[in-house]
């Protein structure tokens, strides 16, 4: 066992230990109303250093009250020290059967008591009627906790009172707080996102000069938009965030730029599914949209929007209730995005297709035309540098000769490629890669 995890688990211990004391104190002072409430025990949480676990390095980065960290403390006592929490299945012999006030609930498989946020405020205020409406406001969906989606389901969909929810953390902050690793979300109804990688490097990517020279203001941002924001001169005039449009036909390397730049400046990147947060259902497409944001808030995230069009489109006249709801829409995706402290990359054919309010708040735009004949070259070169070619295949004609985008490019190097393979072959040969080249053309209803 290491340092860091010796360390993380002394942390874990301490908080329980500190919760487990404030419990007993109020079991006591509710059991005994002769004893009185000793109140430095909550106020006295364990001294915590930066750097010992992500979860001290969570509570001080935040700046986490005693009643916050105890609510943490609950939430992961059911995981590491669930027999703690036996004492709430103590009977009220008056009804034989348990303290409402306790809160709680029993799992379908664990078999140990699971706190509601009526545990909480039992534990922080007791009868307090004044302190409990004060620790209230700590699970509302104001407050950090749910804003940064810490607390799973704060939404309440029962005809039942709020209290009655149960304190669960979600999964990300399952791994952070008690597992002490990163967290990766996995494509989902809830998160319909997939992290984008590549087995290629920036010095790979093939470009214009003139689209290096648009993508420079990206690349900086990526490298100093930290550091700018927390300096001197600019940092309380610019907000934080960055917006960028990228335009152009279909394989032209915007998805490959995208992962390029996340991997060059160590940045996770999502590629969100458009298609899956787009609803019919009025207010759906929000809500979907607002499940992504929150879950990226306060991390170095890239948010991509492949096809955005969908999402983003141009507003439209009003004629009619679905013309005015579909604007309303794009007014908010328009704010939330604004907001948004992230990175976020929106992927286009055709920049017309997006709002021009949109493009107007975007600190960069980036058109990706077709290759030239040269980058076409550096394109088949680069790609067939460890195949064997026929001696009839001239690189410099087939750039020049034949108008395609790289991911087309690519497919035909995979056809020829295959067809070299399928004839026992060890070489590739001319006519395959003609072959390829007709069938991308055709995709694209053109001809040779």
């Amino acid at each position: 066992m290491n340092i860091l995890t010796l360390s993380h688990s002394s942390v874990l211990q301490e908080e329980i230990d500190w919760l487990n004391k404030v419990l007993q104190n109020r079991i006591e002072c509710y059991f005994d109303p002769q004893i009185k409430e000793n109140e430095a025990i909550l106020n006295s949480p364990p001294e915590l250093v930066l750097e010992t676990s992500k979860y001290s390095d969570f509570c001080l980065m935040h700046d986490l009250s005693a009643a916050e960290r105890l609510v943490l403390a609950l939430m992961i006592t059911p995981s590491l020290k669930p027999r703690l929490l036996d004492i709430f299945f103590t009977k009220n012999k008056d009804f034989d059967r348990g303290f409402t006030e306790f809160g709680g609930i029993t799992g379908r498989y664990h078999s140990g008591f699971l706190p509601t946020i009526e545990t909480a405020l039992f534990i922080l205020a007791g009868e307090d009627f004044f302190k409990r409406l004060q620790y209230s406001e700590i699970f509302q969906k104001s407050h950090m906790f749910a804003r940064k989606g810490l607390i799973l389901n704060i939404d309440n969909k029962d005809d039942e009172p709020d209290t009655s929810l149960p304190l669960k953390l979600s999964q990300e902050y399952v791994a952070a707080f008690i597992y002490n690793q990163s967290y990766t979300p996995e494509f989902s109804g809830s998160f319909p996102a997939k992290k984008l990688k590549t087995k290629l490097d920036w010095e790979d990517l093939v470009l214009s000069y003139s689209v290096m020279a648009q993508l420079s203001e990206l690349r900086a941002w990526l490298e100093f938009g930290k550091e700018t924001l927390e300096s001197e001169e600019l940092g309380k005039y610019i907000k934080p965030g960055y917006r960028s449009l990228f335009y152009g036909p279909p394989g032209t390397g915007k998805t490959l730029t995208v992962s390029l730049l996340a991997k060059k400046y160590n940045r996770p990147v999502y590629r969100v599914d458009t298609s899956q947060l787009v609803s019919k259902y009025i207010g759906e497409t929000e809500k979907n949209l607002e499940k992504i944001f929150q879950r990226a808030e306060d991390k170095d995230w890239i948010l991509f929007f492949d096809e955005a069009d969908s999402l983003f489109g141009n507003r439209t006249e009003v004629n009619d209730s679905n013309d005015r709801f579909a604007n309303q829409q794009t007014s908010y995706l328009l704010q939330r995005i604004e907001d948004s402290t992230n990175t976020i990359i929106l992927a286009s054919n055709l920049k017309d297709n997006i709002d021009e309010a949109f493009l107007r708040r975007f600190q960069s735009v980036v058109y990706f035309p077709l290759p030239s004949p040269k980058e076409r070259l550096q394109l088949w070169l680069q790609s067939f540098k460890n195949c064997c070619l026929s001696s009839d295949v001239d690189l410099e004609d087939v750039a020049n000769k034949y108008e395609i985008a790289g991911g087309a490019i690519i497919n035909v190097i995979r056809y020829a490629y295959l067809m070299a393979k399928r004839n026992r072959s060890k070489e590739i040969k001319s006519k395959d890669i003609d072959a390829g080249v007709r069938r991308e053309l055709t995709k694209e209803g053109k001809s040779i």
